[in-house]
């Protein structure tokens, strides 16, 4: 049975989805990129074959000048391709003994190019030469996964005639068939299937094409795939490896037209996945309301009373999301249902309702019913203890922080009641007040992370303090024990969002860390660092850190992930910015030590300058005499007076992490690549005592 308390806010299936999303939008900015070169330095061929003079070309064309490409890999077949060259000028270049499959910097082909622009007479024009039809480039997307993409059903159609393969899988295993679904196209869905591709054909984790046309809500292709003939029909109850159905997706995702075709086509609507949510559950936890409407309506009342392996009911999902009073009321206005209904761990829907905040809910629970003196049975989580904990709807509220929920409950009044009692009244006893946990153990450990974050919302300028209602979240960008780092909108600018896990006060170093990066980057204001756009500091069980959103990523990416070349001069220009970044913190009136400082918290610009970011582990230094914390930071690029342990230590320590930054960056890998983390520190101790013997030596 899974811990109600832990469960992942995202499926896997859900993470893999925005990781899709990104990989895909990458590729296109990418495609962008080289479908618009810069042509300021080109040579007079290259500008001859982009104005697609034939003539000119054949003039100039020699064996020297043949294989000349632009600083961007574009050679001059690429040119010719994305200026819409014509037949004879690209036959001209095949047959002059240009390279037709070279792939430029970003990895395409100029026959990906030619797909991407949607340029037939110019694929034909490459097809009937020896251009490689299947050659995989950025992202493993072949020229069919391209036109698949962008919906290019010509292209599709001729490209499938001249033997692309239609079961090629791409970086996330996905098909043509799975990339056409995503994106909508029923035209080239309608072409592949015409083409005998394998419809129930699997992706990375399990997903069939169906699973995404349900998902994205795609009625005409869902059609499609499940209206084939015997042998190439889609499976209405296939499962991914989350044991997700078709079903599952188009609940979550609220498309009632597909909801109803499934179900005529015999799709099982009380099947569970491998959380044991059924379709019900689903659409209860994304606030889907007229999908439940149809759901109890059509398929009785089986999965109003299962449970997954949160112990949670339907009921209990929707009191989960919080977000509709009409969708709680049509699950208790049904028979089977029990507001008090208690599952496997015991916890009720006011439980659900009081740890996720939502006090409408609370509100409408108890005015319904709700009895909150119910109690759930809650695991020890400290040391794999198997001891349980009876825990009431209150004391959830209170360990994460919804102070209104826990006035509203300690002081809620139930009809049948004829006198108040005291705020520490036991339960079960006359009095319709419930007992709050001590507060004084809890209070020694939270006044000092009280006290920080009284003193940080006076302190921090107002127009810094904003609302999480101000913040439109995308996808995930990163992840680390905080919590996550999220891409997206905010008064009208894209920003990045450092959202903190829900804790409320849960350890003194998150606030700690909190609280002291807030108060730091309110006081920057560089080119050369990360700019500060506010913070969410009202309740602790949504803190969050809104900065600008820098769009070219982390270094430690760009070098050791897309493993791209840079060349000398883009070097010296970060290595010139990250120097001007850490200057201007140690010069500040209160200098700051970043304590951090490495290629994961580089971030680079479109332009190609960088920005230091990431200030959790960063404090202001007063003095030199202070005490510092040991250890902060990654180890691989951590000054040797840290690691020993040392509490003593100033801005040197951000000089030594600044020299391994530029080494990894002139030698494209990471510090101490040959070592494991935990072994990095010894073999660092051993060479500082080489070094100090052989001074002496010296000596």
């Amino acid at each position: 049975m899974g811990n109600y308390k832990s469960r992942p806010t995202l499926s896997c299936a859900d993470e893999l989805k925005k990781k899709i999303s990104e990989s895909y939008s990458f590729f296109r900015s990418k495609a962008i990129e080289d479908l618009r070169p810069r042509d300021s330095d080109w040579s007079e061929l290259q500008l001859a074959c982009s104005r697609c003079d034939t003539s000119k070309v054949q003039e100039l064309l020699t064996e020297e000048n043949i294989d000349e490409k632009t600083d961007t890999g574009l050679t001059i077949l690429h040119i010719a391709c994305i200026s819409g060259g014509s037949k004879h000028l690209i036959e001209l270049l095949l047959k002059a003994g240009v390279k037709p499959n070279a792939l430029s910097k970003n990895q395409f082909s100029a026959l990906h190019l030619a797909t991407y622009k949607g340029d037939l007479d110019c694929v034909q024009a490459l097809l009937e030469d020896n251009v490689d039809l299947n050659q995989s480039g950025n992202s493993d997307l072949t020229a069919l996964h391209i036109a698949a993409l962008c919906g290019q059903a010509e292209i599709t159609s001729y490209l499938l005639e001249k033997g692309a393969k239609g079961s090629a899988g791409d970086a996330v295993k996905f098909s043509p068939l799975h990339i056409a679904c995503n994106f909508g196209h029923d035209k080239v869905v309608e072409i592949l299937l015409h083409h005998k591709v394998d419809v129930n054909i699997s992706g990375g984790v399990g997903d069939r094409p169906l699973h995404l046309a349900c998902a994205k809500g795609f009625l005409r292709i869902t059609q499609l795939l499940l209206e084939g003939n015997s042998q190439r029909k889609a499976d209405v109850n296939v499962k991914d490896d989350e044991g997700h159905r078709p079903i599952h997706f188009c609940c979550k995702s609220g498309h009632l037209g597909i909801l109803q075709y499934l179900l005529e086509n015999n799709a099982d609507p009380h099947v569970v996945n491998i959380y044991g949510d059924t379709p019900l559950h689903l659409a209860c936890y994304n606030n889907k309301l007229e999908i439940v409407r149809q759901l109890v309506t059509r398929t009785g009342t089986e999965s109003l009373v299962k449970e997954n392996i949160f112990s949670e009911t339907p009921l209990h999902c929707a009191c989960t999301c919080g977000k509709s009073l009409e969708l709680i009321k049509l699950l208790m206005d049904q028979p089977s249902v029990n507001i008090n209904y208690q599952g496997k761990d015991k916890h009720t829907a006011l439980h659900s309702a009081c740890f996720h905040g939502h006090i409408r809910v609370v509100q409408f629970l108890l005015e319904n019913g709700a009895d909150m003196n119910l109690v759930a049975s809650v695991s020890d989580q400290n040391g794999g203890s198997e001891k349980r904990e009876e825990q009431t709807a209150l004391m959830w509220a209170y360990e994460k922080g919804h102070d209104v929920i826990v006035t509203l409950l300690k002081h809620h009044k139930r009809p049948q009641d004829e006198s108040a009692c005291g705020d520490y009244s036991q339960p079960g006893g006359d009095g319709s007040y419930v007992s709050v946990p001590s507060p004084m153990g809890k209070l020694r450990s939270m006044t000092k992370e009280k006290i920080d974050v009284l003193q940080l919302r006076a302190m921090l300028p107002h127009h810094f303090q904003m609302q999480l209602s101000e913040i439109e979240f995308q996808e995930t960008i990163g992840s680390g024990s905080f919590g996550k780092v999220y891409r997206g909108k905010c008064r009208g600018k894209m920003v990045a969002i450092k959202q903190y896990r829900a804790n409320s006060f849960g350890t003194k170093s998150d606030v700690e860390m909190f609280c002291r990066e807030v108060a730091i980057l309110s006081k920057l204001n560089s080119p050369y660092v990360i700019s500060f756009v506010g913070a969410c500091i009202d309740d602790p069980s949504q803190f969050a850190i809104v900065t600008e959103y820098v769009a070219g990523g982390a270094l430690y990416s760009l070098l050791h992930e897309q493993k791209r070349l840079i060349d000398i001069q883009s070097k010296l220009v970060m290595a010139i910015d990250v120097a001007m970044g850490m200057d201007y913190l140690h010069n500040l009136p209160q200098p700051i030590i970043h304590r951090d400082l490495n290629s994961h918290n580089i971030l680079l610009t479109e332009t190609g300058h960088a920005v230091v970011a990431d200030f959790g582990e960063s404090r202001f230094l007063r003095s030199a005499e202070d005490n510092m914390t040991k250890q902060p930071g990654n180890l691989r690029w951590m000054a040797p007076e840290i690691f020993t342990q040392c509490t003593k230590y100033s801005i040197k320590a951000d000089v030594f992490s600044y020299s391994l930054c530029l080494w990894e960056l002139l030698a494209a890998e990471l510090p101490f690549a040959h070592l494991k983390p935990g072994e990095i520190t010894g073999n660092i101790k051993i060479y500082i005592c080489f070094f100090f013997f052989f001074h002496l030596g010296c000596m």
